[in-house]
């Protein structure tokens, strides 16, 4: 049920947002936060990264604590860990975040990459939107609308690496959502890292997950080349299934089509922040939507 609710977005208060007498609050909260660089192994030995001094790592509880009680996101279990670029405080309107998470799924075979139609692939993901949006508004949260790619799908197939980036409107606010997406494909599933911004950071965001993607890699024992067949579950999707998210969401798994929405953090409107943030302080740091 968690899932479920942190994939509606119900991501409902923004640090960024709240006036300028908490930002020694904000700056307490991320001296708590433990980075790390270098070599380091993430799940049970299941991947190496090795973060350059651009980038930096937090471990599975610190990434857990920024979602929930730094970005406002609803109770959760820890990612595997979150990458975030060196220069920018996560506290900020230009901060942003890589959230990694793995998806056991099986193997995912790749032999439908080449014959996708991207454009009739992004007009099916955009009639599921609509739908999704439905099911918001009648929850009581603003209507979501996919509005394109905002960079199309590619697939590495030496490296079994898939990425795209999707552009997304939140009810009538102006700055549209930047939703990157990474697949790292492996023997028994995927690594996820997704990655949220304001469309303006759409360069700066494309160029370090470029960088991201050559630093993350799975460990012996766990990469597509290992796979054992017979052996081995398959998932049941490929590559059009892993970028539009169906399969998942018929398994029960939710993986939507929005991805993992820690940036609702960046959309209050702004004529409600002054409210939202007694409102938070009222509620002892817990989230709640307002609406103009």
């Amino acid at each position: 049920m968690k899932k479920l609710v942190l994939a509606m977005a119900v991501v409902l208060f923004s640090p960024w947002a709240i006036t300028a007498q908490d930002s020694t609050a904000a700056d307490d909260f991320e001296a708590t936060l433990n980075y790390r660089q270098g070599l380091i192994t993430i799940g049970d030995d299941l991947a190496t990264l090795d973060v350059p001094e651009a980038f930096r790592f937090l471990g599975p509880e610190d990434a857990r604590r920024l979602l929930v009680d730094g970005w406002g996101n609803p109770p959760m279990d820890p990612p595997l860990g979150m990458i975030l670029p060196a220069d920018l405080s996560p506290l900020s309107w230009e901060g942003w975040a890589v959230v990694i998470t793995f998806e056991e799924d099986g193997y995912v075979e790749d032999d439908d990459a080449s014959d996708i139609d991207y454009a009739d692939l992004l007009a099916e993901m955009q009639s599921d939107t609509r739908e999704s949006s439905d099911y918001r508004v009648q929850e009581g949260y603003p209507p979501i609308e996919l509005v394109g790619w905002a960079a199309p799908p590619h697939y590495d197939a030496d490296e079994h690496k898939l990425y795209w980036a999707k552009e997304l409107a939140f009810g009538s606010e102006e700055d549209h959502t930047l939703n990157y997406n990474v697949r790292i494909l492996g023997r028994r599933g995927v690594l996820v890292l997704n990655a949220v911004a304001v469309m303006d950071m759409m360069q700066t965001v494309e160029a370090d997950m470029q960088s991201v993607m050559d630093f993350v890699n799975f460990n012996e024992g766990h990469r597509y080349g290992d796979f054992m067949p017979g052996a081995d579950k398959v998932a049941a999707y490929g590559i059009a299934g892993l970028i539009a998210g169906k399969v998942a969401v018929k398994a029960g798994l939710f993986k939507v089509l929005i991805g993992l929405m820690v940036a609702m953090k960046k959309f209050v409107l702004v004529a409600v922040v002054a409210v939202a943030a007694l409102v938070k302080k009222a509620m002892g740091g817990k989230g709640a939507e307002s609406e103009a």
